[in-house]
């Protein structure tokens, strides 16, 4: 769903957006901007919200220092080009 917006720029803004973005995109255009803007946002807020959740953090130290790649094999890179010889 779309809604339209009537919005008042300066006439350098004006030109510049028809320069560089063209007729007709520029409403797509500051659209991305803002989505960009409010997303980012909300990803900090997010992640302050988990920080200040006591549990999760501490269940993710936990995690962290668990040593969970220590069960995993090393990949042998012996064969790849460039690879040093020990």
């Amino acid at each position: 769903m779309t809604k339209k917006l009537t919005i008042t720029v300066s006439d350098e803004i004006y030109e510049r957006l028809h320069r560089r973005i063209g007729r007709r995109k520029i409403s797509s255009f500051i659209d991305d901007l803002a989505r960009e803007h409010f997303m980012e946002r909300q990803l900090d807020a997010d992640y302050a919200e988990a920080a200040a959740d006591e549990n999760r953090e501490r269940e993710a130290k936990e995690w962290i220092e668990s040593g969970v790649d220590d069960g995993l094999p090393d990949e042998d890179f012996s064969e790849w080009p460039g690879h040093p010889t020990r």
